[in-house]
């Protein structure tokens, strides 16, 4: 997968999650929480989705390198590679 699959697969799921969100406002730089106001379960949901979508295991001690987009696109460009 290349990082602008990952990036568009990544917005995609938080589109499903937060419909009322602007997806061409995000910030890749920024905790994703804090820019759009994410709750902790909307996160959760967001982190299986991803799961789901990649077969890839994200443990809970790894939320923190999936705050932003960008670190979403970090971890899953190295994670999908392994699998």
């Amino acid at each position: 997968m290349t990082d602008e699959q990952i990036k568009t697969l990544v917005l995609d799921e938080l589109g499903k999650i937060a419909p009322e969100i602007a997806l061409d406002q995000i910030d890749p730089a920024v905790d994703l929480r804090d820019q759009i106001d994410l709750d902790s379960m909307d996160f959760l949901n967001l982190m299986i989705a991803i799961h789901e979508a990649t077969g890839v295991d994200i443990p809970e001690a790894d939320y923190p390198k999936m705050a932003s987009l960008d670190g979403c696109v970090v971890y899953l460009r190295s994670r999908i590679k392994e699998a």
